[in-house]
């Protein structure tokens, strides 16, 4: 018999190798930042100019559409505004910012950093890439800045130079922490100092777990937050509209092309609404000006209101009744039920796993209280502001009584809510093998 010799199996093919990209040059992040601002600016245009041109009353050209449009764009990103042409001679400020306005232009300088950041930058590092779009960006709103700072209603200068690259460092930082899950330049030996410095009783939160509980606990109780503010600012203009006090539509302008602007300015302002129906849940309530003050224990002073749909919700003035005092108490238990309710799945993943102790899962409640409370701050400082000089000098919430009081009842609803439901989620297996 013959040995029969077996030749060794082939070595497996390799896949192959992906193409390596091509490093995109830092003139092209530049023009992707231009044309962000631009596509956000030409949206804003073109709304202006249509309802110009079915105005049948037009006050001005074309030019002064576009100064319209300009600041609009300016305002969308918090830069305030002051109208030159008032009956004292004095020019007023206009600082209340619609928050839907500021949605489609940071939408878009987000979108194209997360973009940029998928993609890579010249170097391998995204933070090259981010800086080249902002200064994109930020050059075309220095250009519309000293295009829109003449008029009747022009744009502050020193306001848009404060709060224009504040605005746009966020809303790039935010895009390529949502692309490479961490800001720009950002190592991991900074956590790990932080966690060693920090106490005992801090260690075992300052984890990746910890971290998580309480970025997505903040989440949690200020989106639930808003929508309970939202809610209860459009029960009560459909209450107002129901009972007749107030007209849900008032007859602003006779054309269709005012019902649109006035349709569409409510349509901005329904997020601001829904911050001061929060603020007002959260019991310091919010100013309409004049020293009035509009909160669940009583409403003062409450000056004569312009004929606009959304200021048909103010309650009536007068002292708050009970049934204002149970719909306000949603709004905290809201926020501090989501709040429980988001870190008790992450300390509990899972029936019977326990992913944080007791102290962590607490102290992970306590650091998404605070991040709700400096949330709503921010939110109640942005979606507020002056109208005007003198009785209009600020309308809206106070942020810092806003914010405290988001804070100290999601700390009081929120951890002892967390470590029940933490318990109750331990304890199921157990529950159910006893049966």
């Amino acid at each position: 018999m013959t040995r029969q010799e077996t030749s060794p199996p082939p070595p497996p093919r390799r896949a192959p190798a992906a193409p390596r990209r091509a490093p995109v040059p830092l003139r092209e992040r530049l023009l992707d930042g231009a044309m962000a601002a631009g596509l956000g600016l030409g949206g804003i245009t073109v709304v202006v100019l249509v309802l110009w041109i079915a105005s049948p009353y037009p006050d001005d050209g074309p030019g002064g559409a576009l100064h319209i449009a300009a600041d609009l764009w300016l305002m969308g990103h918090g830069a305030p505004l002051v109208r030159t042409e008032t009956l004292g001679g004095t020019p007023a400020p206009v600082g209340l910012t619609p928050l839907l306005l500021c949605a489609v232009p940071l939408w878009l300088l987000h979108r194209t950093a997360r973009a940029a950041a998928l993609g890579g930058g010249p170097d391998g590092s995204p933070w090259r890439s981010a800086c080249w779009i902002a200064a994109g960006y930020l050059l075309v709103a220095a250009a519309v800045t000293a295009y829109a700072s003449s008029g009747p209603v022009r744009v502050d200068p020193l306001g848009a130079a404060q709060r224009l690259p504040a605005v746009v460092a966020g809303a790039v930082a935010a895009g390529v922490w949502t692309a490479r899950g961490r800001l720009p330049g950002l190592s991991a030996r900074g956590p790990r100092r932080l966690r060693a410095a920090a106490p005992p009783l801090l260690r075992a939160v300052l984890t990746r777990t910890g971290a998580l509980a309480a970025v997505r606990g903040t989440l949690a109780a200020t989106a639930a937050l808003c929508a309970a503010g939202a809610l209860l600012a459009a029960g009560s203009l459909l209450w107002h509209v129901a009972t007749a006090q107030r007209s849900a539509f008032p007859p602003i302008t006779p054309t269709w092309s005012g019902y649109a602007a006035t349709l569409l300015l409510s349509l901005a302002l329904v997020p601001n609404a829904a911050v001061w129906g929060a603020a007002y849940g959260l019991g310091p309530g919010f100013t309409l000006g004049g020293g009035s003050a509009v909160g669940p224990s009583a409403v003062t002073a409450v000056p004569p209101l312009p004929d606009f749909p959304l200021l048909a919700a103010v309650p009536a003035e007068g002292p708050g009744s009970p049934a204002a005092w149970a719909l306000a108490a949603a709004v905290p238990l809201a926020a501090g039920t989501a709040a429980a309710r988001s870190v008790a799945r992450t300390a509990a993943p899972e029936r019977g796993r326990c992913a944080l102790g007791a102290g962590a899962t607490a102290c992970a409640a306590a650091l998404a209280a605070c991040g709700c409370g400096a949330a709503t701050a921010l939110l109640a400082a942005w979606a507020g502001g002056p109208l005007g000089t003198g009785a209009l000098a600020h309308l809206g919430p106070d942020w810092a009584l806003t914010g405290a009081a988001a804070l100290v009842w999601t700390v009081v609803l929120g951890v002892p809510g967390a470590l029940a439901l933490r318990a109750l989620r331990l304890r199921g297996p157990q529950r159910q093998g006893t049966r």
